[in-house]
């Protein structure tokens, strides 16, 4: 199960701009992210077309049968074309209980996590420096961030032993 989310972040030029993420369950990886200065549908879905090409090597109708998505209501994810790209590709739509965030848990705890250890500490100038910044954090959270419930691994060597065993 992967799951998926967004949040705002403020930069001086560009004003509010959005972050999306999609998150391995199993392993805690961030599997695609994107940032963009509108939040629409087509942004929501970037993250999930990364993390099926980095995942499953290829970009291709039900090559993600049987992986199940969780996500909110937002707006993103009730529009027509994020739900039919999500269903051509083989997902499955599990959506969190509404009023409910810790349905959707684990992506909730990675957007905790970004916001208190990158967000919150950079007064971005614009979108690609908030960019630039945040994927320097995403890739030291996936090599180096240690995680208590995968036995003190890093997300991607958690990927490396599931693929192994």
């Amino acid at each position: 199960m992967w799951g998926t989310d967004a949040t705002r972040f403020y930069t001086e030029e560009d004003g509010w701009c959005w972050f999306f993420g999609a998150i391995d369950h199993c392993v805690d990886e961030l599997v695609g992210w994107h940032t963009a200065k509108i939040g629409d549908r087509w942004a929501a879905l970037e993250p999930l077309r990364q993390g099926v090409r980095h995942v499953f090597g290829e970009f291709a109708k039900d090559v993600a049968r049987g992986l199940r998505i969780r996500c909110d209501w937002g707006p993103q994810y009730i529009a027509d074309a994020w739900i039919n790209e999500v269903k051509w590709l083989g997902m499955t739509i599990t959506p969190s209980y509404v009023g409910e965030p810790e349905c959707n848990g684990v992506i909730e705890r990675f957007m905790r996590t970004l916001k208190e250890q990158c967000l919150y500490l950079h007064r971005f100038q614009s979108l690609a420096e908030a960019r630039r910044i945040i994927g320097e954090f995403i890739a030291r959270y996936n090599t180096e961030w240690l995680i208590e419930r995968l036995g003190h691994q890093t997300p991607v060597a958690a990927r490396a032993a599931a693929m192994a065993a």
